[in-house]
């Protein structure tokens, strides 16, 4: 017995050593915003396509107060704190959608995952109460401009609700941005693609393809005959997290790649009365006119990648930005789906700068990430550009925050408060650069 107690001892030892190495890894959250900040000199990026090039920002209690050219503009800077960010560039805090950042930790290690649940069918799972604020991802991402996500679930036909957040919080009460904003539906597929990308395979029909959708349409039949009612014996879980679709307090995201499947999804979004997001839309440069005419934004699951079939061009995922943009359909860019979306996110504003060269301008690209989220995600009222009355979520680089060899984020502000942007990596790169005497 003793032997036992030893050994339970010993390595519950080793399990609050690991939990306080973790906690010890991640910033803690910055106070509240106690005095006025003036941003003075930088070139402002609005986020909506326009820049002032020697501006003056100011905000206070959270929120932004002024955003002008600084030449227009004279202000008593007595009892505030003024920041000279003369030669830097000042932006929105980036967004980031549909990524399960704060649910998965490491992604070969299942004890460290929480963003699946058992079952096909689960409208009702609501990612918020397993958002871990604690998580080393989240400081990583953050110090490179990503302050807002939306984190959702994964698994199974439907997944469950997601949540939008803000990257600084105790618990995830405090990071609650705007909450249950959405369910996500993953579109059964009508062909699949075999092997992989060193060795793709033909291509094969899903004999089931009817019935699965039969399936989705049989819940939403369920769903919109409960909610239409007034009268019920007790509460189906399921079906009453499902009523926010048909009286437009909730999106439905439905994650859909290939053409037909895009049509199929937009008919049947049309059939049940329910505002869609389309998630990842590979082939939705195809359905620009279905996707405008019936107001439905895309949300690009990344532009760094090869396209799905080998008669495509080559560079298709690096312009299909520029090809939505020109055809008028609502837009914006994150990493999508997999086991590395969650971590990748830090490489936001380099998927975004992939489009440049490809034929968006640089503001676009910025709009890609801060103001078109802000809008698919309902949000933008609150966030997504340097305007009056907004929540002050800022970021400050020297260099061009879409180039990876010149960004570089000095100060960020999530609602005022002056964010810790020092990480895991950050800390592992002074302690080797102390290790072998070498100077940045």
């Amino acid at each position: 017995m003793t032997h036992l107690y030893k050994i339970f001892t010993f390595f519950l030892f080793l399990a609050t050593t690991s939990i306080l190495a973790q906690t010890n890894s991640v910033p803690t959250p910055a106070k509240a915003q106690s005095e006025t900040i003036v941003l003075r000199g930088g070139t402002a990026h609005i986020g909506d396509g326009k820049v002032i090039e020697n501006s003056i920002i100011v905000f206070e209690n959270g929120k932004i107060t002024m955003a002008a050219d600084a030449t227009m503009v004279k202000m008593d800077f007595t009892d505030k704190k003024v920041i000279d960010i003369t030669g830097k560039e000042v932006y929105p805090g980036f967004v980031a959608a549909s990524t399960s950042m704060g649910l998965m930790e490491i992604a070969a290690v299942r004890a460290t995952r929480d963003e699946d649940e058992i079952g096909g069918l689960n409208p009702n799972v609501r990612s918020i109460i397993s958002y871990n604020t604690d998580s080393r991802v989240i400081p990583t991402v953050r110090s490179n401009g990503i302050l807002i996500a939306q984190v959702r679930p994964e698994g199974g036909r439907i997944a469950g609700t997601s949540t939008v957040v803000q990257l600084d919080a105790w618990n995830w009460e405090d990071a609650v941005y705007k909450i249950d904003d959405g369910i996500h539906l993953s579109w059964p597929h009508i062909y699949s693609f075999k092997g992989w990308w060193a060795n793709p395979g033909g291509i094969e029909k899903n004999e089931k393809y009817s019935e699965e959708v039969t399936q989705i349409k049989d819940l939403f039949d369920q769903a919109k005959a409960y909610c239409q009612s007034n009268k019920h014996d007790e509460k189906n879980l399921k079906l009453s997290s499902m009523c926010g679709l048909f009286d437009g307090s909730q999106q439905l995201f439905i994650h859909v790649n290939m053409i037909k499947e895009i049509i199929e999804a937009v008919n049947f979004s049309k059939k049940y009365g329910v505002k869609i997001i389309i998630v990842g839309g590979e082939d939705a440069w195809m359905a620009t006119d279905i996707l405008k005419n019936n107001n439905i934004p895309v949300v690009i699951k990344r532009t760094q990648s090869l396209p799905s079939r080998s008669d495509e061009d080559i560079d298709l995922p690096f312009k299909l930005p520029k090809l939505l943009q020109d055809a008028g359909v609502l837009y914006c860019i994150t990493l999508g789906d997999g086991s590395d979306a969650f971590w990748d996110q830090r490489n936001l504003p380099f998927h975004a700068g992939q489009a440049v060269p490809n034929g968006l301008t640089k503001e676009q690209a910025v709009t890609a990430i801060t103001f078109n989220p802000a809008k698919i995600l309902n949000i933008a009222d609150k966030t997504g550009t340097l305007e009056v009355g907004k929540d002050a979520n800022i970021i400050i680089s020297t260099g061009d925050v879409l180039d990876m060899r010149t960004s570089n984020i000095e100060y960020a502000f999530i609602q005022g408060r002056a964010i810790d942007l020092d990480n895991k990596q950050k800390a592992l790169y002074r302690k080797y650069m102390e290790k072998y005497g070498l100077k940045e």
